[in-house]
């Protein structure tokens, strides 16, 4: 994969860096908060080599990518050092909804801090499975310093998610972790822990709840949330020759305030208020919540909400100090989607498609689904539906033996360890034979309902919205539905607006696209017959054995020469494959004499199809992909 061109083609066709107002990435996806959802060209991005498909959901213009993600954000990075800064046009009005803008937000607070949660998680695990194999005395100074090594990254939780927050909210990250370390500060967490009965903690007369911080998720992401409005205010009422200072000691002294004296106890209350309503649930009914997630997360991950569920597992574990309801059932629904893509790789006869779903299948298995439900289950449906069906009855084995996450990860077979606590291993038994009832239902179910497409469902399931278009190989060439145009000269593709002849820049004689000629052979980019040569021999009509009628016009007003500096390969009537040489020119001879060598190549009946996709906007060779046009 070519990442820096990759990087380029998606910085291009999502409207330009002027277009980004940030961007991050999770395991498989570039996430994009764009200020003009309607510029992407989001079919280019779909049809593009390295893009596994595009959604735009929840607030977020996402490029699936893969497992390659992190190599295309930092070529983005390198080429647009500035993205996702600041700038005037920051300041234009989000028309997103409301519930839209909290996933974003959610997401982008919690996507960069789950590798040190991961992290810490599993060596909380190691340091289980050593306890309970004996190797390690739970009194002991080894015990106790990777147990602290492993509770650095929740108990300092604050300080973590406000530095992401600061980065979402636009607040000085340094203030907004100095927020973070005013709650976790070692003297407060004294007063706090050393207060009588009756007695209280007051700030000029204002009360201050007695509560400690450590490991807390909400009270640092409002505290701010509400420094992001403060510090605006505070670089206004500044004098400029004092703002150095003033502006973070008015920042500090009014956040810090706040958040000890009402927004630390109000988040504090809701993150009491969660967890009260997850423990009555799951009292109520405990394998209901395990159940639907494990059902629906294909639904949820397919739109981009999934990361929505991630802070209630994370503020499950920090109150409780583990997690039942949100990650076994994503456990559940990963390893079920892993698993019905791997049936559809053993019963294909499609070699394509088995070493789609083979792979698909195995990276779903360790927890990363996107290529699976991209690239096969969305794709034929019923892998899809087998998954639903394996995830919920996981789930629903997980969620009657409350089966206790305390780590986290990215839910899989590799993360089971994140379900060694409490010093025993039943619930991590207990996740492994949830994990397998997933396996094998989802797998049995696809298995059985799964049945190869034919060419055409295939290629129109591909063309559709959020699924994955393979461009590795030559797809549906002369089919009905789908057909490709290849490229007919060596040169630089530009869009027809540019070419100055308004029969072809205002698209009237068809759809299509141009090219500047670097050499002078025209070849044939379909299968088909000649169906119009002329006496000038400056153009030539094809039609392919499909019936898309083209004509590539080589120059403008070239008609003129009456074939001077032109020579024809092919007859009118003549069969003809791709790669066929159809014309010569003579290049430098036709721009001396001041003509306009430019070549449109034009879709005459351009109305007999439903769309008419350009697949690229730079150089190319003869025989690369340049048009796809679709019934």
């Amino acid at each position: 994969m070519n990442y820096p061109e990759l990087a380029k083609t998606i910085l291009e066709n999502v409207g330009g860096e002027k277009n980004i107002n940030n961007v991050g990435h999770c395991a498989t996806r570039l996430r994009f908060n764009l200020k003009n959802n309607d510029l992407p060209n989001t079919e280019q991005l779909k049809n593009t080599p390295g893009i596994m498909g595009v959604v735009s959901k929840g607030g977020q213009y996402q490029v699936i990518i893969g497992s390659d993600v992190g190599s295309v954000y930092k070529e983005m990075a390198k080429q647009a050092p500035e993205l996702g800064g600041n700038n005037d046009e920051d300041d234009k009005k989000d028309d997103r909804k409301a519930v839209a803008k909290v996933i974003d937000t959610i997401t982008g607070i919690f996507t960069p801090i789950l590798p040190a949660i991961t992290a810490a998680g599993m060596l909380k695990a190691v340091l289980s499975l050593l306890v309970v194999f004996e190797l390690v005395n739970n009194e002991s100074q080894t015990y106790q310093v990777v147990n602290f090594m492993a509770d650095s990254a929740f108990y300092f939780l604050p300080i973590l998610l406000a530095a992401s927050s600061a980065q979402k909210f636009k607040a000085n990250m340094f203030l907004a972790m100095m927020i973070g370390g005013i709650l976790l500060h070692p003297n407060f967490v004294t007063m706090v822990n050393s207060l009588e009965a009756g007695d209280g903690i007051s700030l000029f007369g204002l009360p201050i709840s007695a509560v400690t911080y450590g490991s807390s998720v909400i009270p640092i992401i409002l505290s701010v949330w509400f420094m992001s409005y403060i510090e605006p205010i505070a670089d206004r009422i500044s004098p400029k020759a004092i703002k150095f200072f003033s502006k973070p000691l008015i920042t500090i002294a009014i956040v810090g305030t706040f958040a000890l004296v009402v927004i630390g106890p109000l988040g504090h209350y809701i993150s009491e208020l969660i967890s009260s309503g997850i423990t009555a649930l799951e009292n109520f009914s405990p394998w209901l919540v395990p159940l639907i997630i494990g059902a629906l997360s294909p639904l949820f991950v397919a739109t981009g909400t999934h990361y929505g569920l991630v802070p209630i597992g994370i503020n499950n574990r920090m109150v409780n100090g583990y997690d039942t309801v949100i990650y076994p059932g994503m456990l559940a629904s990963n390893v079920g989607q892993g698993a019905a893509a791997l049936a559809v790789s053993f019963k294909s006869k499609d070699s394509t498609i088995k070493q789609l779903a083979s792979t698909a299948g195995l990276t779903g298995l360790f927890g990363i689904t996107e290529p699976a439900l991209y690239g096969v289950n969305l794709r034929y449906k019923t892998p899809l539906y087998a998954a639903m069906i394996g995830g919920g009855v996981g789930g629903l084995f997980m969620g009657i033996f409350r089966v206790r996450n305390f780590a986290g990860g990215s839910p899989g077979i590799l993360t089971l360890p994140s379900y060694i606590g409490d010093d025993t291993l039943s619930h991590f038994t207990f996740a492994i034979i949830g994990a397998a009832i997933s396996i094998v239902v989802a797998f049995i179910v696809s298995y059985i309902l799964y049945k190869d497409p034919s060419k055409e469902e295939d290629a129109l399931a591909a063309s559709k919205p959020g699924s994955v278009t393979d461009q590795t190989e030559e797809k549906q060439t002369g089919s009905a539905t789908e057909e490709v145009i290849y490229s007919p000269i060596n040169g630089s593709v530009v869009p027809l607006a540019v070419v100055e002849d308004g029969m072809f820049s205002e698209e009237i004689l068809g759809n299509g696209v141009a090219i500047k000629p670097a050499d002078g052979v025209v070849t044939s980019p379909i299968s088909g017959t000649v169906t119009a040569t002329f006496d000038s021999k400056h153009a030539i009509g094809l039609t392919s054995d499909d019936g898309l009628e083209l004509l590539i016009h080589v120059g403008i007003d070239t008609v003129q020469l009456n074939g001077e500096g032109y020579q024809y390969f092919v007859d009118k009537g003549q069969k003809v494959t791709v790669g066929d040489k159809l014309i010569e020119f003579d290049l430098n001879d036709i721009a001396s004499k001041g003509y306009k060598t430019i070549t449109p190549i034009v879709i005459t009946n351009s109305a007999d199809f439903g769309d008419i996709i350009s697949l690229t906007e730079s150089n190319v060779a003869q025989g690369e992909k340049i048009i796809k046009a679709i019934r």
